[in-house]
């Protein structure tokens, strides 16, 4: 039976190399998958789902207004899908989160979704929020703080390393833009 999964963490936990080792297990059993990523997201390359590791595939890019159910189903008439991976998950829209739940359900095919559960601000995603709502599956892929606790908030920083607490949700970096940190680290640096 096909399941809605969200592996959800805060910025460099890894998320997408775990995405990439699944698809890769898949095919070492001769199963094809279809993978999709953010096309807002171009970091590694458009069309690319890239870890920080090095691994990296080519991923069809969704967009907020595409139709994954359509996409999907369009997928599936072309050959057989052992699963569907998804990254950037965050970037789903409330509606693309349901048309995957609808893919699982009356398509059968298993969905594996990755992404950031919350924005640097401490609140939810919109996409986050509704897999949270709809997941079958939810996994946290856990990273560290500074200080060795789980990190679970993030903060986004300037070019000289102020920390912002203001501006629009979201906005394309890494290292250099992002760093992962305990609750207890996230308010401190916020000035809370």
């Amino acid at each position: 039976m096909a399941k809605l999964h969200f592996h959800y963490s805060t910025m460099n936990a890894g998320k997408s190399t775990l995405l990439l080792q699944a698809a890769h297990n898949y095919g070492e059993r001769g199963m094809d998958t279809y993978l999709l990523t953010a096309a807002l997201d171009d970091r590694v390359g458009k069309g690319v789902i890239g870890s920080r590791i090095g691994l990296s595939r080519e991923a069809d890019l969704y967009s907020a207004g595409d139709d994954l159910f359509a996409r999907i189903a369009a997928r599936l008439e072309a050959g057989p899908v052992a699963c569907v991976f998804v990254d950037e998950a965050q970037f789903l829209t409330p509606e693309q989160v349901w048309q995957l739940a609808r893919a699982v359900d009356d398509l059968d095919v298993p969905v594996m979704a990755y992404g950031l559960r919350v924005d640097f601000r401490g609140g939810l995603f919109p996409g986050s929020a509704t897999l949270l709502a709809l997941a079958d599956v939810m996994r946290e892929v856990r990273t560290i703080c500074h200080c060795g606790r789980k990190a679970t908030m993030v903060i986004r920083q300037d070019a000289e390393g102020r920390v912002l607490r203001d501006g629009a949700q979201v906005q394309i970096g890494g290292n250099e833009t992002y760093v992962s940190l305990c609750r207890r680290h996230w308010r401190q640096a916020v000035g809370d």
